[in-house]
């Protein structure tokens, strides 16, 4: 897969997820906290992605490890971020950690959040 098709199913994701929450009535107004996901098979590589994530004003939670079904070991972190529902935002943010993935041979694995109700007076 090229940079360019990997990018466009990011975008899709975000566009069916912000969809998804919106249709599921979250706050259309609020600020979510959206959890980036990255990985890698090596912990040095792993933790120069979130030296560089912190610098690009992520919030970067502590590696941890995870076993494989094949009996390997993989590493992982949350780069988070406080965002309102913004297509354009949230897109900006998987590119830059795209980016920090590529230079790091670290996987972007996605980001998720959590249903947020709305406020009276928000919807």
């Amino acid at each position: 897969m090229t940079n360019l098709e990997e990018r466009q199913e990011w975008v899709d994701f975000t566009q069916e997820c912000i969809a998804a929450l919106l249709d599921d009535g979250s706050d259309p107004k609020g600020t979510y906290v959206i959890e980036h996901h990255m990985a890698a098979q090596n912990f040095d590589m792993l933790e120069k992605a979130a030296v560089d994530a912190f610098k690009a004003g992520f919030e970067v939670g502590d590696a941890e490890e995870m076993p494989l079904d094949d009996g390997g070991i993989v590493f992982c972190f949350d780069a988070v971020i406080d965002r309102p529902l913004s297509e354009d935002k949230l897109v900006a943010d998987v590119d830059t950690l795209i980016a920090i993935c590529d230079k790091h041979k670290v996987h972007y694995d996605g980001w998720g959040t959590q249903f947020i109700e709305p406020t009276p007076g928000s919807e």
